[in-house]
């Protein structure tokens, strides 16, 4: 693809995340939008005409294999429901597409390692989709730590709630073990954020949930040991007032960023204390980390590049979420090997 200066994209599914995916797609200067697809009957048309109204050459499907078979189709962004995601990654890969899959990448981590073979097999990228980890603001937060601004970084407590909205209670209607719940829909962002400050793999997790009548857990928080007394706390919700937020603390100071998952139009800010009395806010320019993830990831197509997100890191990241669960169902602490 070296001779391509635009990656040709194709949507596999009509989540409502396309609100936001598919005008990243058509806005970022190195990707193409060339076909969407869904499984309901004119669903793939009336979300195309709904989010990217001016795409009138885009081809839509009433089937997802379509789609695959479509050979003008690059890589394929997946939001499909969280149970889908191992299976429809793998068909796409086998189809010889590149895959961008919305997080969750899978609910387990053997099948992580298949996909990771797949791709390795049919020589194709596949990144899970963390979309806030482009946003520039934790990029400064990264340079604040390496400065010595706080000393060692020696715990983290990342937070993501927000009361349940009818148009969301959908996630809650299958149990934790098939993917629904607040785990695998926010709780996943609140572990992936925790991780990024921890150089050391997690050696055991705890952790403690509230669940409804279909086994989904609709509240969790937990701890992540990492080892030497170094901890990462989680805490999320689907009934407590909105909070999306992250907090290092280190031996000499912390840092806060005060909305992690933000909106394109929202104004970042990050402050930090220090234990000589020093405080400090930076307001940040706004970004919009769905294109910067779009387009993070056609460079790395386009230039045969390593994505920023691993899938060693989504196993990582699955390793410890499924570690939780089980805590949280049996009430006893789980060690990783």
């Amino acid at each position: 693809m070296t001779n391509k200066t635009k990656l040709r994209w194709g949507i596999l599914g009509a989540a409502r995340i396309n609100e936001r995916l598919m005008p990243a797609i058509v806005e970022a200067p190195n990707a193409e939008l060339v076909a969407v697809a869904s499984r309901r009957p004119g669903a793939a048309a009336q979300t195309l005409a709904q989010y990217a109204p001016q795409q009138q050459q885009v081809r839509t499907y009433d089937s997802l294999q379509a789609l695959l078979d479509d050979p003008e189709v690059d890589a394929v962004y997946l939001p499909l429901a969280n149970h889908e995601h191992a299976e429809w990654t793998l068909r796409a890969i086998k189809r010889g597409k590149h895959v961008l899959c919305e997080k969750p990448m899978a609910l387990t981590v053997a099948d992580i390692e298949t996909i990771q073979a797949a791709a390795l097999r049919h020589k194709v990228t596949v990144m899970e989709g963390f979309m806030y980890r482009f946003h520039p603001q934790h990029d400064r937060v990264q340079e604040l730590i390496r400065s010595g601004l706080i000393g060692e970084v020696r715990s983290a407590r990342s937070s993501y709630s927000f009361m349940m909205r009818p148009a969301r209670i959908y996630r809650l209607a299958k149990s934790v073990e098939n993917g629904g719940g607040a785990m695998w829909d926010i709780g996943c962002y609140a572990i992936h954020s925790a991780r990024m400050f921890f150089d050391e793999p997690a050696t055991s997790v705890t952790a403690i949930a509230k669940y409804v009548e279909s086994g989904a857990d609709i509240a969790t928080s937990g701890i992540i040991d990492f080892g030497d007394g170094k901890y990462a706390h989680f805490d999320f919700s689907f009934e407590r007032a909105r909070r999306c937020e992250y907090e290092i603390i280190g031996t000499k100071g912390g840092i806060k960023c005060h909305n992690v998952w933000s909106m394109p139009v929202d104004v970042p800010v990050v402050s930090w204390w220090t234990e000589e009395g020093q405080l400090g806010e930076e307001r940040l320019p706004v970004a919009n980390h769905f294109r910067l993830e779009i387009e993070h990831f056609s460079a790395c197509v386009l230039n045969g590049t390593a994505p920023k997100l691993s899938l060693e890191d989504a196993k990582a990241n699955c390793q410890i979420i499924v570690a939780a669960l089980q805590s949280a169902a049996t009430g006893q602490l789980v060690k990783l090997a």
